[in-house]
């Protein structure tokens, strides 16, 4: 009898355990932002975008500065995911990315960034406009 107690409390053990695992485990998201980017030598971006998490879509705030060699003026729409995730909230934060490109009318464009909080954003979009860019960046997300 004692052994069927103890199996018993051991398989409630176990089933507990997987229930916690499985209820802390990270999270996705799909993302949708579009991003206006000017400069000379420092650059500025500003733009908008949602997040849909479960269903629900949330409005977001990006705004952004770059340094190194900037010149011209550019909009970029992606679309992607977000990562790692347990919370809408945990896309708010700063992003950092050093990178080179250019477009010319239209430009294909991917990124991926991370943030404090270890949210990932896997973006890729189209950037129009008359842009050159080798510089260091960061943008801020944040929920509106």
């Amino acid at each position: 009898m004692q052994v069927l107690s103890g199996l018993r409390l051991g398989l409630l053990a176990i089933a507990a355990l997987v229930g916690a695992v499985s209820v802390a485990q990270a999270d996705s998201a799909t993302i949708s932002i579009r991003i206006f980017k000017a400069g000379f030598i420092v650059g500025g971006s500003a733009g908008e975008g949602v997040l849909t998490f479960h269903g629900q879509r949330y409005p977001l705030s990006i705004g952004g500065l770059s340094y190194g060699f900037t010149f011209g003026a550019s909009e970029t729409r992606f679309h992607g995911t977000v990562a790692n995730i347990y919370r809408p909230s945990d896309v708010n934060g700063a992003y950092g990315q050093g990178g080179a490109g250019a477009a010319i009318i239209r430009g294909a464009q991917g990124i991926v960034l991370a943030n404090q909080s270890g949210a990932v954003l896997t973006l890729a979009g189209e950037q129009t406009g008359l842009i050159v860019s080798a510089d260091l960046s960061g943008l801020v997300l944040s929920l509106k």
